[in-house]
């Protein structure tokens, strides 16, 4: 496939903690790799209720010093409180930590409505921000398909505003497929004056099963060809790569083409996925 992109747009990596030291030694070969994209920025996933705040604390340290690429761990107020959010704000810091992805979080299977002191997305910023002043840039969600708890769109808006209003400098998109789904988000957003960049998030397609339980889970739509094709590679997973690759790679080019300020990938630990697709954008490895 040709290169189609000119200039380098601004991309960013995630990450998930690793249970085993091999899980570990792999991933960071992986951020080395993609580390040669000269993306903005990588981050890395907290688990539900914190699960995996240590891991996540670890994961987010060795990968800058191995990689010298900014680091950003997300963080979730589900479960945490604001002496433990505060301890973690202080310690990241410390480190020369300076942009968090901050998300209300999942749910622990078996939590109830006690999920701690800060309750939503925008309450975790307006913390951020009265703790730490401007140091950190704080990226937030966005969800251009909308939120699959959210009752409609307008309510899903006003939830993004309160997060914007709360201090947000920027947005990661869930995945989705439908670039028109990204456009129009965009067309409401800027209608009630909200004006910062929604970097799209994109999932490269490896795995039919897993993609169509998280894409359930979710709310991310896959379009009907999509699903059908898939379905017809059945345990082909060269065919299912390769077709994966290409739609994924004229999703970004639609987005990059239409005025995305940039793409952040869902690696899943893996890095062939993304290379694949940023080659084909024409975006330059070191």
């Amino acid at each position: 496939m040709a290169n189609t992109i000119n200039n380098n747009p601004p991309i960013s990596f995630e990450f998930f903690p690793t249970k085993t030291a091999e899980g570990s030694q792999k991933l960071e070969l992986n951020a080395l790799s993609l580390a040669k994209y000269q993306p903005e920025f990588f981050s890395v996933t907290y688990g539900a209720g914190g699960s995996t705040r240590d891991r996540t604390l670890e994961t987010v340290l060795s990968t800058q010093k191995q990689t010298r690429i900014a680091t950003a761990p997300h963080l979730s107020c589900v479960g945490d409180s604001r002496e433990q959010i505060k301890e973690l704000l202080d310690f990241y810091r410390s480190k020369g930590i300076n942009r968090i992805v901050a998300l209300r979080g999942d749910l622990p299977s078996g939590m109830g409505l006690d999920r701690g002191e800060l309750r939503y997305g925008n309450e975790l910023v307006e913390f951020i921000r009265t703790e730490t002043g401007d140091h950190f840039h704080i990226e937030v969600a966005a969800y251009p398909e909308v939120h699959p708890q959210a009752p409609n769109m307008e309510k899903d808006l006003e939830n993004f505003r309160r997060k914007v209003d709360a201090g947000a400098n920027s947005a990661i998109t869930q995945y989705f497929f439908n670039p028109d789904s990204y456009f129009y988000f965009l067309e409401r957003t800027h209608s009630l004056g909200i004006d910062i960049p929604v970097i799209p998030g994109i999932m490269p397609i490896t795995n039919y099963t897993r993609l169509a339980r998280f894409s359930d889970a979710c709310g991310a739509e896959i379009p009907r060809w999509v699903r059908k094709q898939l379905e017809a590679y059945g345990d082909d997973i060269t065919s299912i790569k390769k077709f994966g690759e290409e739609v994924i790679t004229q999703l970004c080019e639609k987005l990059l083409k239409g005025g995305a300020s940039g793409l952040h990938f869902y690696t899943l630990n893996q890095a062939a996925p993304c290379q694949g697709i940023c080659d084909n954008l024409g975006i330059s490895a070191s």
